[in-house]
């Protein structure tokens, strides 16, 4: 049974075209509020840090601005895929792709991307918004189009991991919540090094969150160093890791 069922499997192409496209239809009515709400948190976030990071200059001002859209794209991706995915497994949704022929990490796949297309419109916002109001000069890097992606990515692998090992979408709610905002505040995220103690920026570099807002901050506005490889390395492998675990975790039973 288990063979006839592989043989009959599109390619893999098109599982995660069809079920990106699903996903997308799925959430296709409340692609303005996604983007009210992804703008809510950072925009007056910017607005209140920057009243206190222009008295300590354009470093404190660039970590305000690239920590706030990470902020954002957390609670896009982080706090959207996670709620998603604890829905699936509380209404039985992922029994029912389980009958379909199609892999589970596949889905993971195609729910991280499709959370990801839906991000971007706040996400390009926040950064216009945020260099309206904390007035930083900008010096986009062509590697900004891969660093988005790249950033955004971890962080929705992060919430399907968590939806999908919580056992109610309320739990998944709260440790999702309280994630965000621990891993924003630990290590310089929205505030300089210089301004931490020093036990908090050991503490950063163990969060996913201390290289993607640095690899914003290099390709938003200059320069790019080596540590951007770094950056880059550290996301790529905070994503693997989490899309294993989270296709580890999920309840699948193909027949």
């Amino acid at each position: 049974m288990e063979r006839s069922v592989a043989r009959k499997r599109p390619s893999l192409l098109t599982q995660l075209v069809d079920l990106t496209l699903i996903q997308l239809s799925n959430w296709r009515w409340s692609w303005r509020r996604m983007i009210t709400t992804g703008m809510v948190a950072p925009v007056i976030s910017l607005v209140a840090l920057g009243l206190f990071a222009r008295s300590s200059g354009p470093e404190a001002l660039a970590y305000v601005f690239s920590g706030n859209i990470v902020l954002g794209l957390m609670f896009e991706n982080l706090g959207k895929v996670s709620s998603n995915f604890s829905f699936m497994k509380a209404m039985g949704t992922l029994h029912y792709f389980a009958t379909l022929p199609v892999h589970r990490y596949v889905l993971v796949l195609a729910t991280v991307i499709s959370f990801f297309i839906m991000s971007l419109p706040s996400t390009l916002l926040t950064i216009w918004i945020g260099h309206i109001i904390l007035d930083v000069p900008l010096a986009l890097h062509p590697l900004l189009l891969a660093v988005i992606p790249l950033v955004a990515i971890p962080l929705a692998a992060l919430g399907a991991l968590i939806g999908a090992s919580a056992r109610t979408p309320e739990e998944a709610g709260t440790i999702t919540t309280l994630l965000i905002f621990t891993l924003t505040g630990l290590g310089p995220v929205v505030i300089p090094p210089s301004l931490l103690p020093e036990v908090m920026v050991w503490i950063g570099r163990f969060s996913p969150v201390t290289y993607a807002a640095s690899a914003l901050r290099q390709t938003l506005l200059g320069p790019v160093t080596e540590q951007l490889g770094w950056d880059m390395l550290v996301l790529g492998g905070v994503a693997v890791l989490s899309g294993w675990l989270v296709s580890r975790r999920m309840e699948w039973r193909q027949v």
